[in-house]
């Protein structure tokens, strides 16, 4: 299923699409709210419900505007190097284990909202990303069954601002200026897709600059499931961005940075993309 978070005539509403027409979870599932978390949470009462919705659509998905998902992440995880072309073209050897850092949640971003470039720098980079949303999450979560706690998969773009990013040895600051995590533009639950075999792509006004499939991840969702849980209590909701493939802009010689105007695509095969324009931040 692809479950969306939306705007329509001035109100938000959850609801279950087919990529050409949304059917409300909000209106036609008495007490299910607006809310993705509380929706995560109770998806094993509220989920074969939501199922039957689509035969009776409420909206062309051309009369709303998509949102991020979820509104705000309780967390948002990012692993660096984790595919082997990236590690090739930053000339690093393959990781024996997984490098985390944060994305703040005020960095989450709309499917096609502007992505803002910041007054602090111009050394703005794109990176496509399969994201994993956690389900059920706990702590301690054994290898085997670690898949299990992922609700669901979006795409997304861990924009990058590589300058604050690569001064000290700590990523997050980078990593984490606002409206740098779009994601969307639905998720699409864990049992309707093969999280191991689809092909990522982006591209930046028209032209390819990354393609590359989640066969290459070096560490899958899973196991970065089972990785983190160790450290702390994975919650319904969480990010994980699991990872870009070779081709960003601050690979290339010289460097391909983003500027004003520009339309950053990423898409994942079985999920659907986002797209995002780069826009001067304007200060209040």
């Amino acid at each position: 299923m692809k479950i969306a978070r939306y705007e329509i005539a001035g109100q938000i509403e959850l609801g279950i699409t087919d990529g050409q027409s949304m059917a409300s979870i909000s209106r036609n599932i008495s007490g299910a709210g607006n809310d993705m978390i509380a929706l995560i949470q109770r998806w094993d009462e509220l989920g074969p419900q939501v199922e039957t919705l689509l035969a009776n659509p409420d909206h062309a998905l051309s009369e709303l505007r998509l949102l991020a998902p979820i509104a705000r992440p309780g967390k948002i995880w990012g692993i660096g190097l984790n595919y082997a072309d990236h590690a090739s073209e930053a000339g690093i050897e393959l990781p024996e284990h997984q490098t985390w850092f944060v994305k703040a949640s005020t960095s989450a971003n709309g499917p096609f909202d502007p992505v803002q470039l910041p007054v602090a720098s111009a050394a703005l980079d794109y990176e496509a990303e399969l994201v994993a949303v956690i389900g059920r999450g706990g702590r301690h979560i054994p290898a085997e069954s670690a898949g299990d706690a992922i609700f669901g998969y979006c795409v997304g773009n861990d924009v990058s601002v590589r300058d604050w990013q690569l001064r000290t040895g700590q990523f997050s600051i980078g990593k984490s200026f606002d409206s740098h995590a779009p994601f969307g533009p639905w998720i699409v639950t864990a049992d309707e897709i093969d999280a191991a075999t689809l092909g990522i792509r982006s591209f930046v006004n028209g032209e390819m600059r990354q393609n590359s499939n989640t066969s290459h991840l070096i560490f899958s969702p899973a196991q970065q499931v089972a990785h983190l849980s160790q450290a702390m209590t994975l919650e319904a909701g969480d990010l994980l961005f699991t990872g870009t493939p070779g081709g960003v802009g601050a690979a290339m010689t010289p460097p391909r940075f983003l500027g004003e105007g520009d339309v950053v695509r990423v898409e994942i095969d079985g999920i659907g993309h986002i797209e995002n324009r780069v826009e001067k931040e304007r200060p209040a």
